[in-house]
């Protein structure tokens, strides 16, 4: 029986030497190409398998069953028989002793209302205005009555006396100034008027204290020839 070519390329490389080892070595990987030797070991080697686990959903729990509702108690009425209560007798009580009010005493005489008061006197009447002592002299002027000839009337030759009367209070100004006789044309009593207005009078003094004061005057309009 022939042995086998590996176990001879041994005898063979172990009495060549060391190089001679390494030699056969690569004479023994082609033979191996050659023969198919090489393939087969490669188809003997296991291949990796890769395995999926595929893991089955949990399936939902069912949910749980409702309790039933507990249907209500029935109690059972229980009719009692009351037997009502034995009457009672009614006793008419004997009537009360009669009393009798007691006499009342006489009510003395109501007193008559007293007179009517007399009515009170009615207020006397609150004095009235002082009156303005009239006098007729003793007026002193401050300023006298400055009087513009109006225009129209120097136009139209209107010429006349004015005469007035004037109330002066306790400041020497006149309150009132009254026209007793017109000169005949309106432009020229207004003109006096005001006149006596403007001025400034002094105060009328009597017994040492001013007091309110009437008097008249006059105020002429005349044009120069």
């Amino acid at each position: 029986m022939n042995s086998s070519p590996p176990s001879a390329l041994m005898r063979q490389a172990r009495k060549i030497g060391p190089l001679g080892l390494i030699i056969l070595l690569h004479i023994a990987f082609f033979w191996a190409l050659q023969s198919g030797l090489v393939h087969q070991v490669a188809s003997a080697i296991p291949k990796e398998v890769i395995a999926t686990f595929i893991v089955p959903e949990k399936a939902p729990e069912p949910a749980p069953p409702k309790a039933e509702p507990t249907p209500p108690k029935v109690v059972k009425t229980v009719k009692k028989n009351i037997t009502p209560p034995p009457p009672i007798p009614v006793t008419q009580a004997p009537a009360p002793t009669a009393i009798t009010a007691p006499p009342q005493p006489p009510q003395p005489a109501e007193p008559s209302p007293p007179a009517a008061a007399a009515p009170a006197p009615a207020p006397a009447a609150p004095p009235g205005p002082v009156l303005p002592k009239q006098i007729t002299s003793g007026i002193e002027y401050i300023e006298p009555p400055r009087v513009n000839y109006p225009a129209v009337s120097k136009r139209m030759g209107e010429e006349g006396v004015v005469q007035f009367k004037v109330t002066v209070n306790t400041g020497g100004r006149a309150e009132k100034v009254e026209i007793i006789k017109s000169s005949g044309y309106p432009r020229l009593d207004e003109e006096a008027r005001r006149a006596v207005m403007r001025a400034v009078y002094k105060p009328y003094i009597e017994d040492g204290r001013a007091i309110v004061v009437a008097t008249t005057g006059s105020i002429a309009f005349k044009l120069n020839s």
